[in-house]
């Protein structure tokens, strides 16, 4: 079993950056492919990015390309969210996730999740 929690959520304007963390517990961290979703209001929870085991490869939606950027440090059980110039169509609730394999794919499932932290951003 493994354990996510979220954190670095809140309120920003227009164009602003923010940094979500999700600590990690349980399983050894290191072994899997990471990863970050989002759902907003009405929508569907949707992929936003995903980091393979060792941090070697990185995979983002076209939404969030270049804009945002995932990371981990194994070393801390960590991986983070940076997001830059962010916009209102950001709002959503972040979820940190992890799939049962070592190397993301297109499609792959996200099996464990964390509780969710809330990102908005005003106009």
């Amino acid at each position: 079993q493994v354990q996510l929690v979220e954190s670095g959520g809140g309120l920003v304007q227009a164009g602003g950056s923010l940094r979500l963390s999700c600590a990690a517990s349980g399983r050894t961290f290191s072994s899997y492919a990471m990863g970050w979703l989002r759902q907003a209001p009405g929508k569907e929870r949707e992929f936003v990015a995903a980091i393979n085991w060792s941090g070697a490869g990185t995979y983002y939606a076209d939404s969030v390309k270049g804009r945002f950027t995932i990371s981990r440090d194994n070393a801390k059980n960590t991986v983070y969210l940076q997001m830059n110039s962010l916009k209102p169509e950001d709002t959503a609730v972040y979820y940190c996730a992890r799939t049962s394999e070592r190397y993301y794919y297109t499609g792959a499932s996200f099996g464990s999740w964390g509780q969710g932290t809330q990102v908005t951003v005003s106009s």
